[in-house]
């Protein structure tokens, strides 16, 4: 159940930043908009939060964790985003400049979305002592 819940809070994430985006900023449709942020919230939870967040450093660097996981989500949701939004709407230099907006806008999130699941997902709170903003 707690992945569940974790899956809700990464999509509704997602979905905000690619409605805003994608159909506020560039009148792309929502639905579509949707769409990208359902399969973006499996791909990046799968490989980005379940694999690379998990492997990225031991549990003693929180820091070096989450930065090599950040940028990782980074890229990774740059191309589900490009690549769903190319074959949605065209391969189109405004699909670019949106997915890259909106990819910026997710990592900077995942940044976050990582603490809640070191605390509440993974259950390791042994490095609440090395990050100021930890229990924030």
């Amino acid at each position: 159940m707690k992945h569940v819940k974790a899956l809700i809070i990464k999509f509704v994430m997602s979905a905000v930043v690619l409605g805003i985006v994608f159909t506020g900023i560039y009148n792309y449709d929502f639905s579509d908009s949707i769409l990208i942020g359902l399969v973006l919230t499996v791909v990046a939870y799968a490989l980005g939060d379940l694999l690379v967040y998990r492997n990225a450093a031991d549990d003693s660097d929180y820091k070096k964790r989450n930065i090599v996981a950040t940028i990782s989500d980074l890229i990774l949701s740059f191309l589900v985003i490009w690549i769903m939004g190319a074959s949605f709407f065209g391969n189109t230099i405004t699909v670019i400049q949106a997915s890259v907006i909106s990819a910026i806008v997710i990592a900077l999130g995942e940044w976050f979305f990582h603490k809640y699941l070191d605390k509440h997902i993974l259950n390791t709170d042994n490095y609440k002592h090395t990050d100021a903003t930890y229990n924030k």
